[in-house]
């Protein structure tokens, strides 16, 4: 539904031919602009599939952009290598294990804190950086994730919460020396961003970049004519989608709940943790896409995560909150709950497809 409205429109699904990429959004087939293939590369990296597309070919040789491609993976690995928690000398490493001493970080990691910390109060906490404790627990990117035992989770809720982080110039530290930083929910999205400022400086006019649900496209697929984004019905195992959106220099992030999960004792758990409880979230949504101008893809990566923790209507009334807060992002929202229905703002145009 749109949300201004009544009733409920029920999620229409399409099985897609065509082979589709590992992520929660799904780009419809194009073809290169001036008659020449796009040129593509992908690699697995932040913990998923990612891939980046040139399709501006007209002016520009394959090995250009083949080259463009390869440093612009380089610089991902890069931010992954300055942002993880899990790789030892990272800035986030350092700072979880400086036993709460201030510690000197890179100028992009305070602009990813300093995103997290935004979202953490713009959500009344239910989207918290500072949850480390809880996913090194749950370790749901292990082979064998298992429920930890309630005690400890009871403990590692005493080392959550934002307001344990502080930060002074360039330095950020932590008042409880437990407490463990965990980028996860936005540094995918500021590393989307980053990517896309590289390339449009590069010289690239037409491009997908997709890591992992993150969607940053530059451009327009030829003049007058947007991208076509498909969103992805969730547990579908990547091959139907619910319906697609048009956008052009837009970024699409879509989270949801399906994305990393486990059964255990005939019970399913899913890895968006709720930092009040140390349990998966409690939610009546199964994946939220967000769109903005592109550029913030580091806040709607963050904004999608809180939508799913806080619900439907809750969710809707953050979005909406944030709209008038920040019309330049003109930022727009799909919610697809537990009952396979679609909710969307005004704005957000997803067109349902038929089987």
């Amino acid at each position: 539904m749109i949300f201004s409205r009544t009733g409920n429109l029920p999620v229409r699904l399409f099985r897609i031919i065509a082979a589709v990429l590992l992520t929660a959004v799904i780009i419809i087939p194009q073809t290169g602009c001036g008659g020449k293939e796009p040129v593509s590369g992908s690699e697995f990296c932040l913990d998923t599939s990612c891939e980046i597309t040139i399709y501006d070919m007209e002016g520009m040789s394959e090995d250009k952009a083949a080259g463009i491609i390869d440093q612009a993976f380089a610089e991902i690995r890069e931010y992954e290598n300055m942002l993880s928690r899990t790789v030892e000398g990272s800035d986030v490493y350092r700072i979880n294990h400086a036993d709460g001493k201030s510690t000197e970080v890179s100028a992009e990691t305070l602009d990813v804190i300093h995103t997290g910390l935004l979202m953490a109060e713009l959500s009344g906490g239910k989207f918290d950086i500072t949850v480390g404790a809880l996913t090194d627990l749950w370790k749901f990117t292990s082979d064998n994730p298992s429920v930890p035992e309630d005690q400890e989770i009871r403990k590692a809720l005493e080392t959550v919460g934002y307001e344990n982080i502080t930060m002074k110039g360039n330095e950020v530290g932590l008042s409880d020396s437990e407490t463990r930083i965990d980028l996860g929910g936005v540094a995918k999205g500021y590393i989307a961003d980053k990517t896309g400022e590289y390339m449009e400086a590069q010289g690239v006019t037409k491009a997908i970049i997709n890591l992992g649900g993150n969607i940053t496209a530059i451009g327009e697929k030829e003049e007058d004519t947007p991208w076509t984004i498909g969103i992805e019905r969730p547990y579908s195992d990547r091959s139907e989608i619910v319906g697609s959106i048009k956008v052009s220099d837009k970024t699409v992030v879509t989270s949801g709940i399906y994305e990393r999960q486990f059964v255990e004792d005939g019970v399913r758990y899913h890895h968006v943790l709720d930092p009040q409880t140390g349990y998966p979230a409690e939610t009546d949504l199964e994946a939220v896409t967000i769109t903005a101008v592109k550029g913030n893809s580091g806040f709607c990566d963050s904004l999608s995560t809180a939508c799913l923790i806080l619900g439907k209507e809750k969710a809707h009334r953050l979005v909406l909150k944030l709209q008038d807060e920040y019309p330049q992002m003109e930022i727009e929202a799909a919610f697809i709950d537990k009952n396979d229905n679609i909710a969307q703002t005004d704005g957000m145009n997803l067109e349902l497809v038929e089987k």
